[in-house]
């Protein structure tokens, strides 16, 4: 998703249809102030959650918004669909319509799922060069062997894609549960690793993207607003 910016003298044409040599002027006066300080030049870059203030009026002040959500089974990740629930269904906000995801769950996993308005922080969080670690906790129909971790620890070729994953880590809680952190996300990557030795995965739940830790008080269905620290360790 692009980033919405604009030069401030171009934003205010589009806005309050002045020209440059009005805003240029305005700038004189110290009457344009961008987040709360005055603006000193008419390149600088105008967001779309940028606060303006031009003479007094409040030109813009649009929050972002940054949501967690516990997904539950058969819900699907996706802001539209014709046949099922969405994330977005979920969501009784007025805002829910101005939210896109960062990163998918399939239909059949649950667990957490981060929404946004904020097209910045979903790239930060999802580009693959950024490698932001995701937890998943996985359910097994047979017990996976240390030749198998290493194996995942190593990476898996995938020939589909012509790749080989990137090294995952795993941790046991019992025989047939094991918690994976990988740094990409595949499609069907989890269920794809098991595949390759005939083992089959009964269910994934999604504990963590980053540091973002699904609340343990949300409820499968019901979501929050993360907090300011929240968002802002997000992507450290």
């Amino acid at each position: 998703m692009r980033s919405k910016r604009d030069r401030l003298d171009r934003h205010l044409k589009k806005v309050l249809s002045i020209s440059r040599v009005e805003t240029q002027q305005l700038l004189a006066k110290g009457e344009i102030f961008l987040d709360g300080q005055r603006a000193t030049d008419i390149q600088q870059l105008v967001g779309e959650f940028t606060q303006v203030v031009v003479a007094g009026r409040v030109l813009q002040n649009k929050l972002p918004r940054y949501i967690q959500l516990h997904k539950p089974q058969g819900v699907v990740s996706a802001t539209r669909d014709d046949k099922h629930q969405t994330v977005i269904d979920l969501i009784a906000a007025d805002f829910a319509e101005q939210l896109h995801l960062v990163g998918r769950l399939d239909f059949n996993s649950t667990g957490l799922v981060l929404l946004t308005t904020d097209g910045r922080w979903s790239r930060r969080l999802t580009e693959p060069a950024a490698g932001v670690e995701k937890h998943y906790r996985v359910t097994l129909d047979k017990p996976i062997t240390p030749e198998i971790v290493e194996a995942f620890e190593r990476g898996l070729y995938f020939s589909f894609e012509n790749i080989i994953t990137r090294p995952v880590r795993t941790a046991f809680t019992d025989p047939l549960c094991v918690d994976i952190f990988l740094h990409e996300g595949r499609y069907h990557q989890i269920k794809r690793m098991f595949g390759h030795f005939q083992i089959t995965v009964l269910s994934l739940h999604r504990l963590a993207i980053g540091n973002v830790v699904l609340d343990s008080e949300l409820a499968e269905g019901e979501w929050r607003e993360l907090s300011q620290d929240e968002v802002f360790r997000s992507v450290i």
